[in-house]
């Protein structure tokens, strides 16, 4: 019962996200393929990621990230940034281009979040968001994230 309705839940973001992406194709308004998308997701949650540690997350070897990366880069949707205290390290930041293609899922995650809100009680809510943290930090260790429980969808200041 729990992971169906968990892979339903799961599912239905997906899936959510899929179709708008899809949408975007049709308006002609997409220039990353899917491969790219994957990677761009990837990067955003890995919150600032070098390209070793991409390539590191992703199995693939450095050259091939750094050829995606440059990909991405000339597309407009990511950016290196020098490190302030090593100035031979990067790291890849999305842009505000990216931001904006990618707030189409993050429009339906506030959607759900607001019912989530108003369906139940404040005692509930806080339930959830413990769960959540707990499944998020504890029970998923192979998925480490820089910055837990921060939004890896607000913009980039």
């Amino acid at each position: 019962m729990l992971e169906q309705a968990f892979a339903d839940v799961y599912s239905k973001f997906k899936l959510h996200f899929y179709q708008k992406v899809f949408s975007r194709f049709q308006a002609r308004e997409a220039s990353l393929t899917t491969v790219e998308t994957f990677c761009m997701e990837i990067i955003q949650a890995l919150g600032k990621p070098t390209i070793n540690e991409f390539a590191s997350f992703v199995q693939i070897s450095p050259p091939n990230a750094a050829y995606k990366v440059n990909s991405l880069i000339k597309k407009g949707y990511l950016k290196k940034v020098q490190s302030e205290n090593d100035r031979r390290e990067y790291f890849l930041v999305v842009t505000q281009k990216y931001e904006d293609y990618y707030n189409i899922s993050y429009s339906y995650l506030s959607t759900v979040m607001n019912r989530i809100k108003d369906r139940f009680s404040p005692e509930d809510v806080a339930k959830i968001e413990e769960m959540l943290t707990i499944i998020s930090d504890e029970l998923m260790p192979e998925i480490p994230l820089k910055s837990p429980n921060a939004s890896h969808y607000a913009p980039e200041a």
